[in-house]
């Protein structure tokens, strides 16, 4: 009992009905002022709701990120055929109008053989062909694969089956399509156990497998790009023997051959531990073999880490706008009060007749700066939900919101009115009664 005789604040809110009071008489100050409030409160609205719609917007950019990076796998290292830059060609290459590059089976071979720890190498090769159905047709990838790639990249079969080890070693013609082309060829009827037609060749759809996301790390002139693009899936043993090693294009009325064994490689690594050290023992052996640019490597795990870093500065980045934003809703805040202390001199001065003690009067300040900043907070909040909201169903953007983003913004505003409340709070209770009283 000493101790709240010693500590007016701490009797004040050991007393529940002198609390309310105090509240009361605060919220009828606010509301006598209501446009004056409002504008108060507008620093700390828009503060609090950069805080959660910045937060939301990087965390949904991040996440959709980090999800493309793991769709890869933790455990797969990539390696891409890579069309050299002009000029890199040789004398040989020049005399038979042949552009050979890429991987190669020494690659593979290499790689499996020399390098610890690797699991499986699963090469694959890739046409852009025109894929035909009836009289629809679409332009697209032919993907010559292995029956063990859905699993290596971590794609699911939505519909029917992927073919077998028995229909790769028999070289059917048999396929799989990923969404974009079954939407584009077969719009009104279900593909599954139907044909489609790639140059002369027909091939059964065995099943439809679901589309793949934008390649993390790759570039818009990758010979393996395939976002938003129609994709067929074969026996890559079929494809070797329809289509052989040597491709021939016609490009603006230009002739153009070019050799590439395979244009990609997936190499699964047994403990995702050693895949960075892997990954460089790769590259070494890639740079040993290479003598041009014609091949990259892509490591979802450094990837990944890449992208943490970066969420990490991005949301100092964002947090540090967040905190110039509610800093200048605070000084609004200290602006007003100090002007409202001015005003109310003599209501001070009264109240201090009347008994009221010092404790009292910063308290009475206090929970009036901390109702402007608490009501600037909760309307933040609520702006800032609305504005991922729409920014997600507008502009389709991808946003996260996480559960204790608004509760930390509004425990922010809260604590942003107690900081920038106290220097006004003290300036009033410090006031001389008699001074006050005389006040005009």
């Amino acid at each position: 009992m000493s101790l709240l005789a010693r500590h007016p604040i701490l009797r004040l809110f050991a007393s529940p009905q002198h609390l309310w009071r105090t509240v009361s008489l605060g919220m009828k100050s606010i509301w006598l002022n209501k446009l004056r409030s409002f504008l108060t409160a507008l620093g700390v609205i828009f503060g609090v709701a950069s805080v959660v719609a910045m937060l939301a917007i990087g965390e949904g950019a991040s996440h959709e990120a980090q999800e493309q990076i793991r769709r890869l796998g933790s455990q797969n290292i990539i390696l891409e055929s890579v069309k050299p830059p002009d000029g890199q060609g040789s004398s040989a290459e020049a005399r038979s109008m042949v552009l050979e590059y890429g991987l190669t089976t020494r690659d593979m071979q290499q790689i499996r053989q020399t390098v610890p720890g690797v699991s499986v190498v699963v090469p694959s090769r890739i046409l852009s062909e025109n894929i035909w159905n009836l009289d629809r047709s679409v332009d697209g990838q032919i993907l010559g694969v292995l029956p063990v790639y859905p699993q290596m990249r971590n794609r699911t079969v939505i519909q029917g089956r992927f073919f077998t080890d028995l229909e790769l070693n028999e070289k059917l013609p048999v396929c799989v399509l990923n969404q974009t082309a079954a939407a584009k060829l077969f719009p009104l009827s279900t593909p599954t156990g139907k044909s489609v037609r790639v140059k002369g060749y027909y091939y059964k759809i065995l099943g439809i497998m679901e589309d793949e996301g934008q390649r993390v790390g790759g570039d818009s002139g990758s010979n393996t790009s395939n976002v938003g693009s129609a994709q067929v899936m074969i026996p890559f043993s079929t494809l070797m023997d329809q289509y052989g090693e040597t491709f021939f294009r016609m490009r603006s009325g230009s002739f153009e051959a070019e050799k590439v064994e395979f244009h990609e490689a997936i190499i699964r690594v047994e403990d995702v531990n050693q895949v960075e050290s892997r990954a460089n023992a790769i590259r070494h052996l890639m740079t040993k073999n290479h003598k041009k640019e014609d091949w990259r490597i892509i490591v979802p795990v450094e990837l990944l880490r890449q992208a943490e870093r970066t969420k990490q500065i991005f949301s100092i980045v964002l947090g540090s706008i967040a905190a110039i934003s509610l800093l200048v809703g605070g000084i609004g805040i200290m602006n007003i009060m100090l002007a409202s202390v001015t005003e109310r001199t003599r209501e001070i001065g009264i109240r201090r007749a009347m008994g009221a003690r010092q404790a009292d009067i910063v308290v009475q300040f206090l929970i009036e700066t901390v109702l402007l900043s608490g009501a600037g907070g909760v309307l933040g909040v609520i702006v800032g939900v609305s504005i991922p909201i729409a920014v997600e169903h507008f502009a389709g953007v991808t946003t996260v919101v996480k559960i204790w983003s608004p509760a930390l913004a509004f425990l922010i505003s809260v604590f942003t009115g107690i900081a920038f409340g106290i220097y006004p709070a003290r300036r009033a209770a410090r006031m001389n009664p008699v001074e006050a009283l005389r006040h005009e």
